[in-house]
């Protein structure tokens, strides 16, 4: 597979193929005719003595002070040596990777005034395996993500640290090792490579990615709770919910029917008229999570594809402006508002576990174990189920409604957006925990109903976990059964087994549904 640039139409799973499958990438023609017709501009500014910001001009505070053609050169190596301060653990490989390529991007969208020679840089860095490495703190989200894009600056020159074959080594021994000639910087070049949200668009790139899959197995967790508490099942008819036209809650409830469809465990009624506001509200609690991913989808995929850099420079139009398309507030109260949305996945999926768990509620031995008292069962998985969803709270504080500034006041404002990144990185890590507790539970509580199946597909999730997990008869160490089912969601292991077997999953953007008839 190759991914295309032009600037224009770079997708979130074409992100993913670079960043994780190592799928090769060029830039089209088209985008480098116009990048070409940038940079001949910005030339012509240069030789006609115009002031510009970041080219013959000091950045940040040092705008107002003039800087010869003749030192911007130097002016563009000293911005990335300067900026190089962040601290911290290393990015992983694939976040680095994304960024590298979404800044390919932006500079082949043709606004940047950067030479072709610095974008075939980056694509050969891309191609051949050359991560730089990168410290995840130390980016406010504004100005760029400056500190970790010049850290990757540093190795496009020719300097700093990277890895290239899972090795760490020197930048110029990585270039050296994997055939990839070392750039220089002119006019520009050095804000070319740094000025822009990249590091933490990528991450939010593979954060939609990621999620979207998380969401796919919340609902086959919730379907195995509802099958295994015999769940009312009118509570799930279309009827209901093309009423309350949410797509999120709507696709929901379809794939919980799908899911749990030929049960025999649901279809031994218990007369009740109605569960409780978790078994019989999740297409309404869960589907806002799905209508949040699509919105911050939306925010990534126009984030990718934008001239997210100052100074840009309009070849076609003859104009150059400084301004501010590098600020990250809106990939920043994106993620944010997707920590959110994540952290309910695992909110209500405790809720679920929990239910499973009390006798009083569920009608099944206490803790889903016999021999009560001796053994405790489950009990302490839901503690751990507890914990993580009390992090994820904390971790849902907004980021983006903080600001500290900084460049003697010149930058005032700034995003925060890296933090709610990377703290949406460590809610997803503890949703797909306490989904593994809501399986567990789940496959433990269908061993409770001898001689009677499943639904279709809560039947291929319940097989699947008893490959790796087998039923708890008298209590044994925990931590094991939790991790074998967390990887088996994190490989979509689960997923596309019961994909295969039902068809797949809708999503929010699925649902083709009737809009109110008033203005948006």
């Amino acid at each position: 597979m190759e991914v295309v640039l032009d600037g224009n139409s770079l997708s979130i799973e074409q992100i993913v193929a670079v960043a994780r499958d190592w799928a090769k990438v060029s830039v089209s023609d088209a985008a480098r005719q116009k990048a070409q017709r940038s940079r001949d501009f910005l030339e012509k500014c240069v030789a006609e003595d115009i002031a510009v910001y970041g080219v013959t001009t000091g950045i940040g505070e040092f705008a107002r002070v003039r800087i010869s053609p003749e030192q911007s050169a130097e002016l563009s190596r000293r911005i990335i040596y300067s900026h190089s301060a962040g601290t911290g653990d290393l990015f992983p490989a694939d976040s680095v990777r994304a960024a590298m390529l979404l800044r390919a991007n932006v500079l082949a969208r043709g606004f940047s005034g950067v030479r072709l020679c610095l974008i075939d840089t980056v694509l050969d860095m891309i191609n051949k395996g050359v991560i730089p490495a990168i410290n995840e703190k130390g980016s406010l989200g504004v100005s760029g993500d400056l500190s970790p894009m010049s850290q990757f600056a540093e190795v496009a020159l020719g300097e700093g640290r990277a890895f290239y074959k899972g090795e760490l080594m020197s930048g110029a021994d990585a270039m050296k090792a994997a055939g990839v000639e070392p750039t220089d910087v002119t006019f520009k070049e050095g804000l070319g490579l740094i000025n822009g949200s990249q590091m933490m668009t990528g991450g939010a790139a593979l954060l939609c990615y990621d999620a979207e899959r998380i969401l796919k197995n919340a609902v086959i967790a919730s379907a195995m709770t509802l099958d295994a508490l015999r769940a009312v099942e009118r509570a799930f008819n279309p009827l209901i919910h093309r009423e309350r036209p949410y797509p999120g809650q709507n696709c929901i409830a379809a794939n919980l029917l799908k899911l749990f469809e030929g049960s025999e465990i649901m279809a031994d009624k218990t007369g009740k008229v109605q569960d409780g506001y978790s078994i019989r509200c999740t297409p309404q609690a869960l589907g806002p999570s799905f209508d949040t991913l699509e919105h911050v989808r939306k925010m990534v995929n126009i984030e990718v594809n934008s001239a997210a850099d100052n100074p840009l420079f309009f070849g076609d139009e003859g104009q150059y402006f400084a301004a501010g398309n590098f600020h990250g507030q809106p990939i920043g109260m994106a993620v944010d508002f997707l920590c959110i949305a994540m952290a309910e996945v695992a909110d209500i999926s405790e809720r679920h576990t929990n239910r499973m768990l009390n006798p009083v509620l569920s009608g099944l031995p206490d803790f889903l174990v016999e021999g009560k008292g001796l053994n405790s069962g489950l009990m302490v998985a839901q503690y751990t189920a507890a914990a993580l969803v009390s992090e994820n709270k904390i971790l849902s504080h907004p980021a983006s409604v903080d600001s500290i500034s900084v460049s003697a006041d010149q930058e005032d404002h700034v995003s925060m957006g890296p933090i709610a990144v990377r703290k949406c990185g460590e809610i997803l890590r503890n949703v797909r925990a306490v989904l593994a507790i809501e399986m567990m539970a789940a496959a433990q509580a269908f061993d409770f109903y001898p001689g009677k199946q499943p639904g279709r597909g809560t039947k291929i999730a319940y097989e699947l976990i008893r490959e790796k997990v087998p039923f708890l008869k008298d209590d044994r160490v925990m931590y094991p059964d939790i991790e074998e089912i967390r990887k088996l969601i994190e490989s979509n292991t689960i997923l596309d087994a019961v994909e295969q077997e039902v068809g797949p999953l809708l999503l929010a953007r699925d649902m083709d549904l009737p809009r109110p008839n008033v203005p948006y």
